[in-house]
């Protein structure tokens, strides 16, 4: 059985499950969810992919073809998601995270990422990791730290990926200078302004829009609200986290809204000399850490 660990402030309260890919398993506020809850099943089984929300560690989004070209080397990635070519969210959402120290508001996870042995083909350069998670009575405040434990500078990207309920009638809003079109296998094409079907500038109802792309330069927050359920949500981040993912399947009950870093495949943009991708070094014993607030309230 998957222990977990949980946090309450007043009308708030989170679950985490830090084995299961440092992952919060729900967060609810005044008994609704605010994030997709998990299912029993998938919390019993570990199913991460079905969890509340992950971290995106050391990278976001996808690496083309599940190889990492870098300083005239090549590595080979894991596919963790059965037939997607490429590599996606990193390893940090596929390992077992340590509690390093918990209280009824406030819990502190690591993982320390060797690249050695089993963990070698994972990411090749080793790091430690921090999540501190912090409850309010109306925020959840999610901070992620990465630490270079290696003697050799890499790139590297933070981001969440916190899942929320919606059906048809979900109202979305956020801003951003444009959107990367993508090709079939979702790897980013070209920038283009925002156009219909894909403009949340102004609020307005989901409907049957189905998304999943990269926004370059949105400007926190974002905003869910849930008319039928009298709930709104707020989604913001600070500066680092300068691109955001929306991810709208069709005909499913939840959708994401990710506060990224970097772009889709931003590091190999960045080696063939594209500027704005996100894209950051961290030398030796060099520490970066960014942060994501999720927070609750209704709607009027």
């Amino acid at each position: 059985m998957v222990k977990t660990i949980e946090l309450k402030a007043g009308p708030a309260r989170v679950v985490l499950a830090p084995e299961v890919g440092g992952a919060v398993a729900s967060f609810d506020w005044r008994g609704q969810p605010l994030l997709r809850p998990t299912s029993a099943a998938a919390l019993a089984l570990g199913t991460v992919r079905l969890f509340a929300s992950y971290p995106l560690i050391p990278f976001s989004n996808r690496i083309a073809n599940a190889v990492l070209r870098w300083n005239g080397s090549t590595y080979p990635l894991p596919r963790y998601m059965g037939n997607e070519p490429h590599a996606i969210h990193g390893n940090g959402w596929q390992r077992a995270w340590s509690v390093i120290a918990s209280t009824p508001q406030r819990a502190l996870l690591e993982l320390n990422h060797d690249a050695l042995g089993e963990h070698a083909g994972e990411w090749p350069f080793p790091y430690r990791a921090r999540q501190t998670l912090e409850l309010a009575p109306e925020q959840l405040t999610l901070t992620l730290e990465i630490i270079n434990t290696g003697a050799t500078a890499f790139p590297f990207g933070l981001g969440w990926h916190p899942f929320f309920p919606r059906n048809s009638a979900t109202e979305l809003q956020f801003s951003a200078r444009g959107m990367w079109r993508t090709d079939a296998t979702m790897m980013p094409i070209r920038l283009e302004p925002i156009a219909q079907p894909f403009d949340f500038h102004a609020p307005r109802a989901i409907a049957g829009t189905v998304l999943d792309n990269c926004f370059a330069e949105w400007q926190p927050p974002a905003s869910l609200r849930w008319p039928d359920r009298g709930l709104c949500a707020e989604i913001s981040a600070d500066e680092a986290c300068g691109h955001l993912v929306v991810y709208v399947p069709q005909g499913k009950e939840f959708m994401a809204i990710e506060p990224v870093t970097h772009m889709t495949d931003a590091f190999h943009r960045a080696a063939a000399g594209a500027r704005g991708t996100g894209t950051r070094l961290l030398a030796p014993d060099e520490a970066f850490s960014c942060t994501m607030r999720i927070s609750a309230g209704k709607t009027r």
